[in-house]
């Protein structure tokens, strides 16, 4: 005996041909994906590394890996400048924004920002115990991190990190990033 399968509304079945080809490489498929994975909200992070020169950039791509050991992972693009600072310091730090943070977000999201000794001379912040990287002043909380190794992400390396050393501010409002935009959440308090 036969019976209809039932679809939760907005969900598409598969073999309906709205999904046929998104799982491609082509422009389309890029721009479809991005969307997609843009209605997941995500925290925003400034993932930091270097001390004598230090590089930043913005992600959303991090997240807790393990409590015991204590690890949390980054992806950060091959190309950026960042990425070849890690590799060669071994360690980074990862400073989670606050909804007041917009700004730095963007800057260091921003491909115009300066990328030697003036990228953080307008940003307030401190070096990391740790690492020696930046920490960026009025962030939520804070992460430094000892690069426990490095996994092949596709045009991205994930960076996973050994816990060195936390922190936390005094802020509760938080910046999430959905929907291609910024947005804040407001904390419990």
């Amino acid at each position: 005996m036969a019976t209809d399968k039932q679809t939760a509304p907005g969900v598409i079945p598969a073999g309906t041909g709205r999904a046929a080809g998104s799982n491609g490489t082509g422009r389309d498929n890029h721009a479809e994906l991005r969307t997609v994975m843009g209605m997941f909200a995500t925290g925003v992070t400034l993932v930091t590394s270097g001390t004598d020169l230090p590089h930043g950039m913005t992600a959303n791509a991090f997240t807790s890996v393990s409590l015991e050991p204590a690890l949390v992972l980054v992806c950060v693009k091959r190309t950026a400048v960042l990425h070849a600072t890690v590799l060669a310091q071994g360690a980074f730090a990862v400073s989670i924004l606050g909804a007041d943070q917009e700004g730095l977000a963007r800057y260091f999201a921003s491909s115009s920002r300066p990328r030697d000794e003036r990228e953080f001379e307008t940003v307030d912040h401190w070096a990391g115990r740790h690492t020696g990287a930046p920490i960026i002043s009025g962030s939520l909380a804070w992460v430094e991190c000892k690069l426990a190794a490095v996994y092949d992400g596709g045009d991205h390396s994930i960076f996973l990190g050994s816990v060195l050393g936390t922190g936390r501010g005094d802020g509760h409002d938080a910046l999430l990033f959905h929907g291609g935009r910024f947005v804040e959440v407001a904390g419990r308090g």
